[in-house]
């Protein structure tokens, strides 16, 4: 007994035997194509040569059936094998596809001897519609005539020491204005100093441009700019403030709605990368394995491999780019060395620790790598009866936090940004956010030791945030604010 028979195999009939012949199943087709039945062995299907009508030719196939799929190209030949499927297999689920020029008789005689009815004419409408006017079609649309509209290079910014996310986000709309005809560059400034992220662009090969700082950048050069994984320019990037932005591609909640000709922010998805998997699906564009790859990988960090602020639309996305992905090289990736800076910036974070309730907080000090600071609230949350974690360290005159929440009614971005916002900037979503806060303070310490500076910067995060979720239970409402702090008050972006 076979578990699914396919009678007869038209254009429709290969796509389903293609979608369903995944190797778990035995599947039968019965076609009187000898060219359709000689391809489907090549393809390693169990094909059979003869009329998908006729009871004895069937019966000599398979013994049995669970699943029977109708699928030639004639309506007359679907509705013989529509009547010989309920004839001889009366408990399967019988598919029924309605076939070319079907009329009213056919269409009826094949609807009341099938389970499920395919109609060409209804499928063909439904993909036309989901293409041209699905929720976000007319979006993309826009972002074409935006890239069109360029004259010149494109230069696509990432946020300052980019993630995986804002990396990939970034090649794909590289890959996008490539497809349309522009020019397009992938850039950032800072450093991608987590190994996990060196090892993801290392095993892709991806050619991204780094600037040292604005000075760096011949805005002449490009003849547009656009911002992935982040959405106002000066803010999270070294970009001068006023830069006039053409495209902006981000999933962050915005403390101010961004100026761009094109805007694509979208918070109820889980990373920038499903959004640019979503475009290139509907633009038809081909994935090359490395762009497949990286918006896969960006999609699986940002979620925390689905489990962390994950939406229909990111598995979605995974499952279209998974295909094309190469899954081996992020196995790679996701398995690079631990460098001894991170491991020692981890150890700090363990034992300098505050704890009160479910909430943790706790300063690293100096930073040599500031990506380790999110590696540690990551590795703090797994604490027995730890909900919330803050962990924060300074580097180069400025403080930066980071910040995780698991299993609680906080909502870290509103509380980051209630806390930090008057003295720096901060943002982010409900269980993972940052913030950066200059350090007015350092030009009048940085000859004492370390660890006095430690302290006062310890005495106004943690005292702050503990003070912030204490006041405001549930972060609901306004937020309450306590204790002066001594830092110059001045805007900087928060950590993605």
């Amino acid at each position: 007994m076979v578990s699914r028979l396919v009678l007869g195999c038209g254009t429709v009939g290969q796509t389903l035997v293609e979608a369903i012949a995944d190797g778990e199943h035995d599947m039968r087709v019965v076609d009187d194509a000898e060219n359709r039945v000689d391809a489907l062995r090549e393809e390693g299907v169990s094909a059979t040569l003869g009329d998908p009508t006729d009871p004895e030719t069937v019966r000599e196939s398979v013994e049995g059936a669970e699943v029977v799929v109708v699928a030639d190209r004639d309506s007359e030949t679907n509705r013989r094998a529509a009547e010989l499927a309920a004839e001889l297999f009366p408990e399967a689920y019988v598919i029924g596809y309605l076939g070319e020029e079907c009329d009213a008789d056919r269409r009826e005689a094949i609807a009341t001897l099938a389970d499920h009815v395919i109609d060409p004419t209804d499928a063909l409408v439904e993909q036309v519609l989901a293409v041209t006017l699905g929720d976000y079609a007319i979006r993309t649309a826009n972002l074409r005539r935006a890239i069109r509209r360029i004259d010149g290079t494109l230069a696509v910014f990432m946020h300052d020491n980019p993630d995986p996310d804002a990396i990939a986000s970034a090649v794909a709309l590289c890959r996008v204005a490539e497809e349309i005809g522009v020019e397009a560059v992938p850039c950032y400034f800072g450093d991608i100093s987590h190994q996990e992220n060196r090892a993801f662009v290392n095993l892709l090969e991806l050619d991204l441009r780094n600037f040292a700082s604005t000075e760096d950048v011949d805005f002449e050069e490009f003849g547009g700019i656009a911002l992935v994984d982040h959405s106002r320019p000066g803010v999270n990037d070294q970009l001068p403030a006023d830069t006039v932005v053409d495209i902006v591609v981000d999933h962050h909640p915005p403390k101010e709605p961004p100026e761009a000709e094109f805007v694509d922010l979208r918070s109820d998805v889980g990373a920038t990368s499903t959004l640019l998997a979503e475009h290139i699906q509907r633009l038809g564009i081909d994935l090359t394995e490395s762009v497949a790859t990286g918006l896969l990988y960006g999609i699986r960090v940002d979620t925390k491999d689905f489990s962390r602020e994950v939406s229909t639309a990111d598995f979605e996305a995974a499952s279209y780019l998974l295909p094309h992905a190469d899954v081996g090289t992020l196995d790679r990736v996701e398995s690079p060395s631990v460098s001894p800076d991170t491991l020692a910036t981890i150890a700090r974070a363990i034992r300098n620790r505050r704890v009160e309730g479910t909430v943790l907080a706790t300063c690293v000090g100096s930073l040599a790598d500031r990506d380790a600071l999110a590696q540690a609230a990551d590795h703090l949350l797994n604490m027995e009866s730890i909900t919330t974690t803050l962990v924060y360290g300074f580097r180069e005159g400025t403080v930066y936090v980071s910040a995780r929440a698991r299993g609680t009614d906080i909502d870290l971005g509103e509380t980051m940004r209630s806390a930090f916002d008057q003295i720096g900037s901060a943002g982010g979503h409900a269980d993972m956010a940052g913030a950066q806060i200059p350090l007015g303070l350092l030009g009048e310490v940085e000859d004492e030791e370390e660890a006095s500076l430690t302290s006062v910067v310890s005495d106004v995060i943690t005292d702050r945030f503990f003070e912030t979720i204490q006041s405001t239970p549930g972060n609901d409402g306004e937020y309450a604010h306590g204790g002066d702090a001594s830092f110059e008050a001045t805007v900087v972006d928060p950590e993605d």
